[in-house]
C-alpha cells in the first residue's frame, strides 16, 4: 500500500453521511472497512460512527427501514437497498468483567475518544470524503504490515480476551506481524481464553486456519493456542524415531498445512491428523518409532475437538473421515473405488486426496512415501474414471427394466424387485457393465437360482 491509496464509498455509505450532515451531525466509516480500502480490498461491510445520539440518528434516518436492536448500546441498523449498514454513536466502553463485553458504554462526542476504545491501530482509523482520522497511527502500521494495539496492550486483551484470537486471525489473514509487545502480551494473557464461549473460539479459529499465513501463525503463538486446543501440547516437540521424518510432529502437521489449499475441512483435519501419535507410539526392535492405529484413534478425538468445539455435524463428519483414513491404503480397483466414492462421496473423496498430499510431502521422500504417492495419483485417475461413466441413481439408470424381466419369465412383485436391485448393486460395485446384454444374462442367472433354492424349500408332496 503507498500514501497515494484513499477510501472508496459505496453510493450507500455517503448517502447515509449525506442524511447525518444534513442534520448538523458528523459521519465516519470506521474499522476494518477502511483498513481494508486502504489496502486496495473491497470491504465485507461498512460499520459508521457518529456524534448523533440514538434518538438523533433516528431523526436523520426517518423513513428508511431500522433494526434498533443494538440502541442500548448506541447502534442501530439502516437498511439501504436491502443492505445493512451498522452506525453507531461515539462511545467508550465501560469495565469488562466477563473478559469479554463491557458492563455498559457511555456516549461521548469525540470521535478520538471512540477510536481509543479499539482493539488494533489498523482497526482504530476512521474516514470520511476526503479526510482520515488515524490518531495512532493505523496507515503507518497497514504500511509496515504490522498488528499494534491501541495504548497498554494487556488491557487490551484483558478487556476482551476474544481480541487474543483476532490478533491471530488478522496475521494468519493480512499477513501482518504481530507487534512484539503486542505479542507478548497476548501470549501472557492467554489464559483468559478460557473464559470465551466455545462457538466464538471455533469461528476465529476457522477464520485462523483458512488464512494464508496459518502455518507461520500456529507456530509462532503454539502456546497460545494450546489454550483452546490443549491436545496439540503432547505434539509439540514429541520426535517420531522415523526416517520419513525430519521434525517432531507438532512440525509435521504445521509443514503439511502450510501445502494445503485454504479449504477449511482439510486445514483442520490437516491440523489433527496426527494428534494422536504420541498416545500410540512404540519403538521396534531397530529403535524405529511406529503409531499403529493413530488414525482410527485421532479422529475420535478430532470429533470429540469439534463436539467440544460446536462445528457444524457435517464438518465434524467430514473431518473424523479423513483423520481416519489420512494414512490408510487407498483402494486401487474400480470396485473398491466405487465402495469409497458411495461411501464418501466426490467432495470428500477429493478433500482426502488433498490431505494425503500435503502429508506425503511433508515427509522426506523416502522409497514407502513415494510408493504412497504413487498409489496416491493412481486413485486420483481411477475416481476420474469412474465419475466419468454415467452415474446410477436408482433403478431407472439400469439399462433393463421390469418389462426385460418380465419377457425372461419373472413374475412381477417382491421377487423382481429383488432381482432388479441385486443387478443394481453389482454394476454399483464395478461387477458388472450397465449393458443390456449383460444385465438379462445376470438378471437370468439369479431368477434361475431363486427358482431352485424355492424348490428345495418347498415341502415334500404327501
Amino acid at each position: 500500500m503507498t500514501q497515494k491509496q484513499v477510501v472508496h464509498f459505496p453510493r450507500p455509505v455517503l448517502f447515509l453521511m449525506e442524511r447525518l450532515r444534513a442534520k448538523g451531525y458528523e459521519g465516519w466509516a470506521v474499522g476494518g472497512c477502511v483498513r481494508d480500502s486502504l489496502m486496495g480490498r473491497t470491504p465485507h461491510d461498512w460499520d459508521l460512527c457518529t456524534n448523533a445520539l440514538p434518538a438523533q440518528m433516528e431523526e436523520c434516518f426517518a423513513g428508511l427501514p431500522v433494526i434498533g436492536t443494538g440502541l442500548a448500546h448506541g447502534t442501530l441498523t439502516v437498511l439501504v437497498d436491502h443492505v445493512p449498514y451498522e452506525v453507531t454513536t461515539y462511545r467508550v466502553d465501560g469495565a469488562y468483567t466477563d473478559h469479554r463485553r463491557p458492563d455498559g458504554v457511555r456516549f461521548v462526542g469525540r470521535l478520538e475518544e471512540d477510536l481509543a476504545r479499539r482493539d488494533f491501530t489498523v482497526n482504530a482509523m476512521a474516514a470520511r470524503p476526503g479526510r482520515l482520522a488515524d490518531p495512532f497511527g493505523g496507515q503507518r502500521d497497514l504500511e509496515a504490515g504490522l498488528l499494534r494495539c491501541v495504548g497498554e496492550a494487556r488491557r487490551r486483551f484483558e478487556e476482551d480476551a476474544l481480541r487474543i484470537l483476532r490478533a491471530l486471525r488478522f496475521s494468519a489473514c493480512l499477513g501482518f506481524e504481530v507487534e512484539e509487545a503486542t505479542a507478548a502480551a497476548l501470549e501472557q494473557a492467554a489464559p483468559l481464553l478460557e473464559a470465551i464461549s466455545r462457538e466464538r473460539v471455533y469461528a476465529e479459529l476457522c477464520r485462523l486456519l483458512t488464512g494464508p499465513e496459518a502455518a507461520g501463525v500456529l507456530g509462532r503463538f503454539a502456546g497460545t493456542v494450546q489454550v483452546v486446543l490443549p491436545e496439540i501440547g503432547p505434539c509439540r516437540g514429541f520426535e517420531t524415531l522415523h526416517p520419513s521424518h525430519d521434525r517432531d510432529v507438532w512440525g509435521h502437521t504445521l509443514a503439511a498445512l502450510e501445502l494445503s489449499e485454504p479449504d477449511l475441512s482439510v486445514r483442520w483435519a490437516l491440523l489433527l491428523h496426527d494428534l494422536a501419535k504420541p498416545r500410540c507410539f512404540g519403538v521396534d526392535e531397530a529403535g524405529r518409532g511406529h503409531a499403529p492405529g493413530h488414525g482410527a484413534l485421532g479422529a475420535d478425538q478430532a470429533r470429540q475437538i469439534l463436539d467440544r468445539l460446536r462445528a457444524p455435524h457435517r464438518l465434524r463428519d467430514e473431518v473424523e473421515f479423513l483423520v481416519r483414513h489420512h494414512d490408510d491404503a487407498l483402494p486401487l480397483t474400480e470396485k473398491r473405488a466405487r465402495v469409497w466414492l458411495r461411501k464418501a462421496g466426490e467432495q470428500t473423496l477429493r478433500r482426502l486426496l488433498e490431505v494425503k498430499r500435503c502429508d506425503l510431502a511433508a515427509h522426506r521422500p523416502i522409497p514407502s512415501i513415494r510408493r504412497a504417492e504413487e498409489d496416491r495419483l493412481r486413485f486420483e485417475v481411477l475416481l476420474e474414471q469412474v465419475l466419468a461413466q454415467p452415474p446410477l441413481r436408482g433403478l431407472g439408470d439400469l439399462a433393463v427394466s421390469g418389462r426385460d424381466l418380465m419377457e425372461l419369465g419373472v413374475e412381477p412383485g417382491p421377487g423382481m424387485g429383488r432381482i432388479l436391485w441385486e443387478i443394481f448393486r453389482q454394476v454399483e460395485e464395478g461387477n458388472l457393465p450397465n449393458e443390456a446384454g449383460a444385465l438379462r444374462r445376470a438378471a437370468a442367472r439369479i431368477a434361475d437360482s431363486d427358482a431352485q433354492n424355492a424348490e428345495k424349500k418347498s415341502p415334500d408332496p404327501l
